[in-house]
């Protein structure tokens, strides 16, 4: 299966598609959700559309100058919160639309503006992400998904998260590199927890890492086992190469990751 990630720009599109690939993930920025940008986003969609199975909407990473933390504290953050939730709304409704999924992050890196720290702890922060997660996950009605970071307030590779998941049984996006770099580099846990939350996974972000930094490395270019990993994926589930191009508009990056899965 080869699964590609673009922006939604015309040319980078264009790109992709000459590659025939199975799963397409668009990632979004607050641009999009203008009435340019979204009439923009509607013509690339139906382009993928008309000849790709999968279709992946990613939610925008900032809102202004911070990162779109699902945690965030509507009190203190009443404009980014309406931006959090009603893009993650509008861009469900659009995968409805197309049949296609919504990928929301629970977290991100432990950099920037603490976000966790507007909440009393980090456990009822954690308790506001899988709430606002559950009521996302019933209105979607099977088109969404949540994707793992490298915050310890939503990381894949944490027995106590990933036992309450599989007790709500959340669908999720499983990044692998985040999941690599929060555990240390140790890819003994790393297929523990692949295989420990298979059940819920949807969707995967195939990519490298040394496990030091979120470098999104090229497969094989990092400390990631993959001859180990491949065996305990979701057969059921789609994937895309999540790897930083040197030319956004050129995803040969993307291909040579795929050749060494192959």
């Amino acid at each position: 299966m080869l699964g590609l990630k673009a922006g939604a720009m015309a040319q980078q599109v264009t790109d992709r598609l000459q590659y025939q690939p199975q799963v397409f993930e668009f990632y979004l920025t607050p641009e999009d959700f203008t009435p340019a940008g979204w009439a923009n986003l509607e013509a690339q969609v139906a382009r993928v559309v008309a000849s790709v199975a999968r279709i992946v909407f990613h939610q925008p990473m900032r809102y202004q100058e911070k990162r779109n933390e699902l945690c965030v504290n509507q009190a203190l953050h009443p404009e980014q919160y309406a931006f959090v939730m009603g893009t993650a709304r509008r861009l469900i409704a659009l995968s409805k639309q197309v049949d296609g999924i919504t990928l929301v992050h629970g977290g991100y890196n432990p950099k920037g503006y603490d976000f966790i720290g507007d909440w009393p702890n980090l456990a009822q922060a954690q308790a506001v992400v899988l709430g606002r997660m559950c009521e996302l996950t019933a209105e979607a009605a099977g088109h969404v998904v949540f994707e793992n970071s490298i915050s310890p307030i939503w990381a894949f590779g944490d027995a106590a998260l990933e036992a309450q998941l599989l007790a709500l049984r959340l669908p999720l996006a499983y990044d692998i590199s985040h999941a690599f770099i929060y555990l240390h580099g140790d890819n003994e846990a790393l297929v523990a927890s692949l295989k420990h939350l298979a059940p819920l996974i949807r969707h995967y972000h195939l990519v490298d890492s040394m496990s030091q930094t979120h470098d999104s490395l090229p497969l094989g270019q990092g400390r990631i086992d993959w001859a180990r990993v491949l065996p305990v994926l979701n057969p059921g589930a789609s994937s895309i190469y999540e790897i930083n191009l040197s030319n956004q508009a050129d995803c040969h990056e993307m291909l040579t990751s795929h050749a060494y899965l192959q």
